[in-house]
């Protein structure tokens, strides 16, 4: 018979037990997700484009490399026309800190470069690299690295830097940038951002359905750049079941939390996700860095791996292509520069039912006119929706003060008082009612009732208030050297007045004083004391 358990230590097993119920009780509350002000639930069409693993396509015949496919400076070009690059092979280099090198997604000929169309809101052309493929997808030299712990995170920032990674849930920032903060931030928190609320759009979806272990092995890399921080946060809303069982079962032996919370929009949002998983509010105009939390999307995640590991720069993505027009729906691993128009073809898109194309979802993405812009690195979604599924918008109305949208708003602002100062381009007020908090969600415009397109209001005077700072920078620069040319001037005439004197006098008297020996130091006489008479 087994030995019978003394009270002492059947008192400690009870200790240890609370102890370790505690603990579980402590961290359950501490990952119990928060919820946000306002946001919206528009139907999800998200089912159409999960039927199929994630796929590829042919390679185009030609490629469109865009030079700005990030936030910041454009890229600067370091191939000539005619010039024969490898896949992989660094095209353009970053100019400046906040900007991203570009590298070629497959091997081939420059064939020009000049602006052609790019996925922009504008519709305006910008500068491209424009690559004829050769079909051979021959790779240039990489440089992998078996284990990433013998470099210093330093080294992994210059090499995350180098192979052009930027986000690709978002804007696109720099992520080497980000995840170096500037200023001494201590960063105790890191969040993966794997919600994907925008409608239609399953990228993320399905990238951590099939590549979940290749996601939690880049996740261990920014754990490690950023000084292993306390927690480490991998957020999912709950209408993805197979992607929250996928990425708990590659996170199983870690320390890492698979969080699952409410689906509801804008839950994707960075700041929102950040109230959602830790309670905190990033500040007006401030960044997650400021609160001690740096947040990566689960696509970026999988990139910095790919780089560190084997060295790949950035050169495709996943996007979903979705919508009623199509005859194929689903999500493919498309390369950087790729056509919209070739993708579109390979889907057999339906000219007769397209309305039109939406690179992103309905509620943040924007259409395009000219199926020739490329897929770029932020390139989440072509949505090719029929005029059933996506009608035109109604004519807009007259505002009626409904206050619809400012219950909807998650970050907290007043939209109709921001359209109405957008309206009269008051700036100064927009400012003042924090205009650059909109994240331009379109939650407002989804639920106004006189269907006033509210976010390209906001939208317009973001761009009207930039443009207006760049010029006002430029005519500062521009004073700035006009004064210290003025002062290099006067400091010169200064100098010139005493040689302009000494050449006005006449030669003889010039030629007489060269020949005059320099005169002698006069002697100074010593005055006598003064002595008084004495009578």
């Amino acid at each position: 018979m087994p030995e019978r358990e003394s009270a002492s230590e059947r008192r400690a097993a009870r200790e240890a037990q609370l102890i370790a119920s505690d603990r579980a009780r402590e961290k359950a509350r501490e990952l119990r997700p928060n919820d946000f002000p306002g946001g919206v639930y528009p139907p999800e069409n998200k089912r159409q484009s999960t039927g199929e693993p994630i796929g590829s396509i042919p390679l185009a015949d030609e490629l469109v490399i865009p030079l700005s496919q990030h936030v910041g400076g454009s890229a600067l070009p370091l191939v000539k026309l005619g010039d024969t690059v490898l896949k992989g092979q660094k095209i353009a280099e970053a100019d400046g800190l906040i900007s991203c090198p570009v590298h070629a997604p497959s091997s081939g000929r420059v064939m020009a470069i000049e602006p052609a169309p790019v996925p922009h809101p504008s519709g305006l052309p910008a500068d491209c690299i424009t690559l004829r493929t050769d079909g051979e997808e021959r790779w240039c030299q990489l440089e992998p690295c078996e284990d990433f712990r013998t470099l210093a995170p330093m080294d992994l920032l210059e090499k995350i830097r180098d192979c052009g990674i930027a986000g690709m849930g978002g804007a696109g920032f720099p992520t080497a940038v980000k995840l170096d903060p500037h200023g001494g931030a201590e960063i105790d928190t890191l969040i993966i951002n794997g919600t994907e609320c925008e409608p239609y759009i399953t990228a993320d979806d399905m990238l951590m359905r099939e590549r979940a272990e290749e996601i939690v092995a880049g996740v261990e890399i920014l754990a490690y750049i950023l000084d292993e921080p306390e927690r480490v946060l991998i957020g999912i809303e709950d209408n993805k079941p197979e992607a929250i069982e996928a990425m708990r079962a590659a996170v199983a032996g870690t320390r890492f939390d698979v969080v699952v919370f409410p689906t509801k929009y804008p839950s994707g949002g960075e700041k929102q996700l950040i109230q959602i998983l830790t309670g905190r509010e990033v500040p007006n105009r401030g960044l997650p860095a400021n609160v001690g939390i740096v947040c990566q999307n689960v696509g970026t995640v999988r990139a910095v791996y790919r780089a560190v590991r084997f060295g790949e720069p950035l050169i495709s993505r996943v996007t979903t292509v979705v919508g009623e027009a199509l005859e194929r729906q689903r999500n493919i691993e498309v390369p950087i520069g790729t056509p919209i128009r070739h993708i579109l073809k390979q889907h057999g898109a339906h000219r007769g039912l397209m309305q039109k194309v939406v690179i992103g979802g309905p509620m943040m993405g924007y259409t395009i006119d000219d199926e020739r812009a490329p897929v770029i690195k932020t390139t989440n979604c072509l949505l090719v929706p029929s005029r059933k599924e996506l009608p035109p918008a109604p004519p807009a109305q007259a505002c009626i003060r409904c206050g619809f949208c400012a219950e909807a708003c998650p970050a907290s602002l007043l939209p109709q008082q921001l359209y109405w100062y957008a309206r009269a381009d008051d700036r100064e007020k927009l400012e003042a009612y924090n205009l650059f908090d909109c994240i331009e969600c379109g939650c407002c415009s989804y639920v106004c009732p006189s269907s006033i397109p509210l976010v390209q209001y906001y939208r317009a005077a973001k761009g009207d208030i930039r443009l207006a700072e760049a010029e006002k920078e430029k005519s500062d620069r521009a004073r700035d050297r006009f004064e210290f040319r003025k002062l290099r001037l006067e400091k010169a005439e200064r100098k010139r007045k005493p040689n302009a004197r000494r050449a006005a006098r006449p030669p003889s008297w010039r030629a007489s004083s060269a020949s005059r020996p320099p005169p002698a130091a006069k002697k100074r006489r010593r005055r006598k004391p003064h002595r008084r008479k004495q009578t």
